[in-house]
């Protein structure tokens, strides 16, 4: 088994929980307590989606969203009040990546196009419907255009589709207080 160290920036009742109950999971409550309800609703379409896609290698029955991790300490940002940078050491295979660049596009409702030509004939069927990604995806108008944005979003996980550069988070199903070799505050 390939271990990886990894960090994460939680909440502080994340790090109470995983010294009392000694695991957590995410959750649709925890997901609005951290980004605030007005935030949290604008992203739970995509998370929802997120988690429907991902391997469910690792997912404990009480899992409902991923955790979210980076490869890098530098990149956890910085621990602010009420929240806890976790030092992770888990097991390489519990870890799914999810390109930086692709993610940014599912969570701002966009198309991830599968190569140029896909997105110069994506971008002229959406000018001659006069809408944004954004507005097909949030509108009840334009069903087909919000499908066609969904199911590009399956590319996230195509390692030959490219968008931005290579640049990856980890998401895992769940974080083990065994796993924890540091915590910052």
């Amino acid at each position: 088994m390939e271990t990886i160290t990894v960090w994460t920036k939680q909440h502080q009742d994340v790090w109470t929980n995983l010294e009392r109950d000694g695991r957590h999971v995410a959750s649709r409550a925890g997901i609005r307590r951290d980004l605030g309800e007005e935030d949290a609703s604008l992203v739970l379409a995509v998370y929802d989606w997120l988690a429907g896609r991902l391997p469910t290698a690792g997912k404990p029955a009480d899992a409902v969203y991923p955790v979210w991790v980076s490869r890098s300490g530098d990149a956890a940002m910085l621990p602010g009040p009420g929240f806890v940078i976790l030092e992770l050491q888990v097991d390489l295979g519990l870890i799914t990546d999810v390109n930086i660049a692709k993610w940014g596009a599912i969570l701002n409702y966009s198309y991830i196009p599968a190569d140029e030509a896909d997105a110069r004939r994506h971008r002229k069927r959406m000018e001659a419907h006069g809408v944004s990604d954004a507005k097909a995806f949030m509108s009840r108008f334009y069903p087909e255009l919000k499908e066609e944005i969904v199911q590009s979003w399956d590319r996230l996980f195509d390692d030959s589709v490219q968008l931005g550069s290579g640049a990856a988070y980890g998401v895992l199903w769940e974080i083990r207080r065994e796993w924890v070799k540091c915590a910052t505050r």
